[in-house]
């Protein structure tokens, strides 16, 4: 019964470049609770992001937004994004993520997610511009964000889902009273329903006569 009532979390991730009016529709219509990811190259100007415009539109107070800055081992040498980084250039209710994917060498080479995650962190690590940042950086912090999130919004949310609960629970009740309940298989219990009736029965017809 619980899952019929509990309004699913997802995730939408917004790509700069895919902006669609469905997208928008789906976030304020249909899942109106999803957790935004704002997902912005860090070789474009975040001014012009498409997705940080969308979510601003959808989501005004920025509690369901991350914002997740990519590309940064592409970005032009003598550039960094520490200013977006750390909050600075385009503050988020959360905070950026700065993740490193794989590049399309390594792709083609089929290295696997485990090598990637490791030469993420070993990226973050080990750079001038974003070493400092390294422990709340990369696609693993990204999940144990996310995660954290879900589970605050998952606690937050049983309270009404209890309520909810309880409410269609009454509803039930009051309509099986309504309707009557149903006869029982057992003699015993047939009989009871019978006298049950019957004790009805006198009692209406007596408030009847007494008018």
């Amino acid at each position: 019964m619980v899952r019929s009532y509990v309004e699913k979390v997802s995730f939408l991730t917004l790509a700069s470049c895919y902006m669609t009016f469905d997208a928008k529709m789906y976030m304020t219509q249909s899942k109106p609770n999803c957790i935004i990811l704002a997902i912005t190259p860090a070789n474009q100007d975040i001014a012009t992001s498409d997705a940080i415009k969308l979510a601003r539109e959808v989501d005004p107070s920025g509690e369901r937004t991350f914002g997740v800055l990519t590309k940064l081992d592409l970005m032009d040498k003598g550039t960094n994004a520490t200013e977006v980084l750390e909050g600075r250039a385009y503050r988020l209710q959360h905070p950026w993520v700065g993740i490193v994917n794989r590049s399309q060498a390594d792709i083609n080479k089929n290295v696997d997610m485990i090598v990637a995650r490791r030469k993420e962190r070993e990226y973050f690590e080990t750079s001038p511009d974003y070493g400092h940042l390294a422990s709340k950086m990369g696609s693993e912090y990204l999940a144990k964000l996310l995660s954290q999130h879900l589970e605050l919004v998952i606690r937050q949310r049983i309270p009404s889902i209890i309520s909810m609960i309880n409410k269609t629970i009454d509803e039930l009740n009051a309509e099986l009273d309504r309707i009557g309940r149903p006869v029982a298989a057992d003699g015993g219990a047939q009989l009871y329903m019978i006298l049950e009736l019957c004790r009805a029965f006198d009692r209406v017809f007596k408030e009847h006569l007494d008018g």
